[in-house]
């Protein structure tokens, strides 16, 4: 498996951006995260616009047939927007710092309403929801830059239209 963009490229965008990656952190390890990271940006898929160029064995959700820009720009079917690239950094080195952050395990029965420790006492906000989607989507960090650097590349959702 692999992720967007190469270790080397990483390692550039990661000093750039004014990110340390851990001294004696191999290839190896920058190559797990990048393919973490680009799990990340493939749970947007259902966001972009087009198809995977190769179909459905096509391993990762970019390079695609008929992506478009949020303001109508065509993407040329064999390319990966730079944007995209950046973005799988972006996740990548929060996952080579901290590793499964960005995908959490979330188990419903286990959550935890209020807790004492002494004279302490914290009732924690919880959502009355209790479908595993909602539950998913609230222990999922947002990362800003990642939704930044995606934003010119996600597709509105309609609501659908009512014929009659």
């Amino acid at each position: 498996m692999a992720g967007f963009g190469d270790n080397p490229s990483f390692r550039v965008y990661a000093t750039a951006a004014g990110y340390v990656v851990p001294d004696g952190t191999t290839d190896a390890q920058i190559a797990a995260a990048r393919q973490r990271g680009a799990l990340v940006i493939d749970r947007y898929e259902k966001r972009f616009g087009g198809v995977r160029t190769a179909g459905f064995s096509q391993e990762r959700s970019w390079p695609r047939n008929g992506a478009q820009t949020t303001w109508g720009q065509a993407i040329p079917f064999d390319e990966i927007p730079a944007a995209i690239v950046a973005a799988s950094y972006e996740a990548a080195f929060l996952e080579l710092t901290n590793p499964g952050s960005l995908s959490p395990v979330v188990t419903g029965s286990t959550a935890v309403k209020r807790e004492k420790v002494g004279q302490l006492e914290v009732e924690y906000a919880s959502s009355t929801s209790s479908s595993p989607a909602d539950l998913v989507a609230l222990a999922t960090p947002v990362v800003t830059a990642i939704e930044t650097l995606l934003a010119p590349f996600l597709m509105p959702h309609l609501p659908g239209a009512l014929v009659v």
